[in-house]
């Protein structure tokens, strides 16, 4: 990891980055005017966006949790990371096996800023951060296998990264690479926009942002489906993040399903 003062220098506020206004709608304090503007344009024409982004984070710990429990995987490459939001995904593995190794990937210098945060793990297990952009798979990997070791199983983490790179920018590409270069019996772990359950507010927020300058793709179930080819999902398979696996206050606190498609597939 680089220093955090050169990331500081490098931050640009004067356009959004998804990174901070996914932390405007966490609640956090990361962000700044431009991104809280798209933040409260987003949330005026689609008011649960809030809702959206902490059913994500939920998402993360519930998928993290049934991955160490009901596989036995010790290993996590988490890219797209984004601002620490605690629990962060090492604090949830290493909570039920502690000597988890975790590497956390991101191209944004304000993530670089506070990747410190990032890196209080247990002392049995590792975390480290990688700054690089996913459009890097090749170099993210060699990077990654300082820490982890590639020819045992690992857990892909893409949690809401994929809906800002379109196919045609190689979303597909990088999903096979990464893949490709795991072990048997590693996972992907993936959650993304959809506008299956409400195309008209995700179509204007998908032109919000598209306005000021970031991509943003909704993809249905079926195109959801085929990032996850050749591999095994784990029940409920690919579903809204509202229906997989809530906890008993999620499933009744909101029924509507959220726009967000999110599943677990395992590589034989």
């Amino acid at each position: 990891m680089t220093g955090t003062e050169p990331a500081v220098s490098r931050i640009d506020t004067s356009r959004p980055h998804p990174a901070r206004v996914y932390d405007w709608f966490l609640g956090g304090k990361d962000n700044y005017p431009v991104d809280e503007e798209l933040g409260r344009q987003i949330t005026a024409m689609q008011g649960d966006a809030p809702r959206h982004a902490r059913a994500n984070r939920r998402f993360m710990e519930r998928a993290t949790r049934a991955v160490v429990r009901e596989t036995g995987i010790r290993q996590f490459l988490d890219i797209g990371s984004g601002i620490p939001t605690e629990p962060n995904l090492h604090q949830i593995a290493q909570s039920v096996v502690p000597d988890a190794r975790v590497v956390y990937v991101d191209n944004d210098p304000i993530v670089l800023a506070h990747a410190a945060a990032l890196l209080r793990g247990t002392p049995e297990g590792a975390t480290e951060y990688v700054q690089a952009d996913a459009r890097e798979p090749e170099r993210i990997l060699e990077q990654a296998a300082a820490v982890l070791d590639l020819d045992r199983p690992v857990a892909l983490s893409l949690i809401a990264l994929l809906h800002f790179i379109a196919d045609d920018d190689g979303a597909h590409q990088l999903v096979d690479t990464l893949v490709d270069a795991l072990a048997p019996g590693s996972c992907l772990v993936l959650s993304a926009l959809t506008a299956d359950f409400d195309p008209e507010n995700v179509d204007r927020g998908i032109a919000a942002y598209r306005a000021s300058g970031v991509t943003l793709v909704a993809r249905s179930h079926t195109e959801m489906g085929r990032f996850f080819k050749g591999l095994a999902l784990l029940e409920p398979g690919i579903a809204s993040l509202s229906d997989w696996r809530p906890s008993a206050d999620e499933h009744d606190a909101h029924k509507e399903p959220v726009s967000l498609y999110g599943a677990v597939g395992f590589k034989r």
